[in-house]
């Protein structure tokens, strides 16, 4: 077994992702789709199953105590409030430019031209939102025990943050606890990297699934949106994390990729940024040089807040459904499209059918009736899951550049680390 640990982690994750796509469209071809199916969800789905479940099993830990030990590590309580200014600032620009970029691309490949919904089953999808007093309320926790028990992200944050300063405002009072968090947060990185020796199985099992199940059929239909989907989520990761990595911070664009591999790859067969947290921390700290009193604050945020990839999504959703029901857009229509789609894409995780939910607000901005946003939910629905991976994917990589950025601007990145290759 040592050849298998000699191989780098990535490497093993990433041939993972390819052999689980091969074999999925294999067995879907010789078996027939819904008996491959059958036999990957009884046999093969458990172990990817088993993978989510452990590292979902680390989320909560692994942000109360990294975020605490994170705000003892910067010292001074002023220090966190520029870190959040700067954090916020960054993931409002780049989830702008995702939205520019989306709309770009939904306009040059025009996906919803010629789109045949004969036979579509409508999915009708509520669109009454919570208001922003309530969502702001729920950050403040009743109870922080609760909050968790629950995995409520935001609340957990806001208690961390909160308990941080306080053991920082206590002085010497407060060592004791202080020293608690700092090695239970080098206990739960420790544990994620162990985890993380499971991913190569979790990818394949869950990759092979979908590459199974959804088929090349299912996706013949709606090819040119899903081309579009995920052409614009590459160039956004190119355009506008190059620009902030290369240009901004003058650091290896490269080097920033490879770094980011792991978390790629788990956020590509997951689907989930908050299942995917404790891989991205990991591998900003050890492969990015991120400090860990940036990474413990900015990424957790990152995975509940930033969502690039879905405001890129919903823009060419938009365009899709306008294009294919013949609506006619002004200027002011793309705006408030774009506008909309970023407003609503934060806090996307926290939402129960996230995507489905938000597309249908955003519809409601150029007058999309009703029966025509059920029958769009309704076309898109079955393939959902693969746009949904490449979405998650360029979320969490945003996440992880608005963190080697913040870390920069604020003195704590290891540089050396960042472009050591020998790191990864």
């Amino acid at each position: 077994m040592r050849w298998w640990f000699k191989i780098k982690l990535w490497q093993r994750v990433l041939a993972a992702l390819v052999l689980g796509v091969a074999t999925g469209l294999v067995m879907s071809g010789t078996m027939g789709q819904e008996a491959a199916t059958a036999w990957i969800e009884t046999w093969l789905r458990p172990v990817g199953d088993l993978f989510i479940n452990l590292i979902r099993m680390l989320i909560v830990p692994l942000i109360f105590t990294t975020l605490v030990a994170g705000v003892i590590a910067m010292g001074k309580p002023s220090k966190l409030g520029s870190l959040g200014l700067k954090t916020i600032a960054a993931y409002f620009v780049t989830t702008i430019f995702a939205n520019v970029i989306g709309l770009t691309f939904g306009t040059l490949f025009r996906p919803g031209i010629g789109v045949d919904f004969e036979g579509v089953e409508p999915a009708p999808v509520s669109t009454e939102a919570p208001s922003i007093t309530d969502r702001l309320l729920e950050i403040v926790p009743t109870n922080p025990v609760a909050a968790l028990a629950d995995g409520d992200v935001l609340a957990i944050i806001f208690f961390s943050l909160l308990l941080g300063v306080g053991i920082i405002a206590v002085g010497k009072a407060g060592k004791p606890v202080a020293d608690l968090f700092n090695s239970a947060s080098d206990v739960v990185l420790k544990i994620t990297h162990y985890v993380m020796e499971v991913a190569p199985f979790g990818v394949f099992a869950l990759v092979t699934y979908t590459a199974a199940s959804q088929g090349i059929e299912a996706l013949q239909a709606i090819l040119t949106l899903i081309v579009a989907v995920y052409l614009g989520l590459i160039a956004h990761a190119i355009i506008t994390y190059g620009l902030l990595i290369r240009v901004v911070l003058n650091l290896p664009l490269v080097r920033f990729f490879r770094g980011m591999t792991d978390p790629i790859a788990v956020a590509y067969s997951t689907a989930s940024s908050s299942a995917t947290l404790p891989v991205t921390i990991a591998a900003a700290s050890d492969n990015l040089g991120v400090k860990k009193s940036v990474a413990g604050s900015v990424l957790p945020l990152g995975a509940t807040i930033n969502m690039d990839g879905t405001a890129l999504y919903l823009g060419i959703l938009a365009l899709f459904t306008a294009q294919a029901f013949g609506y006619d857009l002004t200027f002011m229509n793309y705006v408030m499209i774009a506008f909309t789609a970023a407003i609503v894409s934060i806090g996307a995780a926290g939402i129960p059918s996230a995507s489905l939910f938000l597309l249908a607000i955003v519809l409601e901005t150029f007058g999309v009736t009703p029966e025509h946003t059920a029958i769009i939910v309704g076309f898109i629905l079955p393939v959902d899951r693969i746009m949904d991976m490449a979405r998650t994917a360029v979320n969490v990589t945003g996440d992880a550049a608005v963190a080697t950025a913040v870390a920069k601007w604020e003195g704590e990145l290891d540089e050396e680390r960042f472009r050591d290759p020998a790191v990864i």
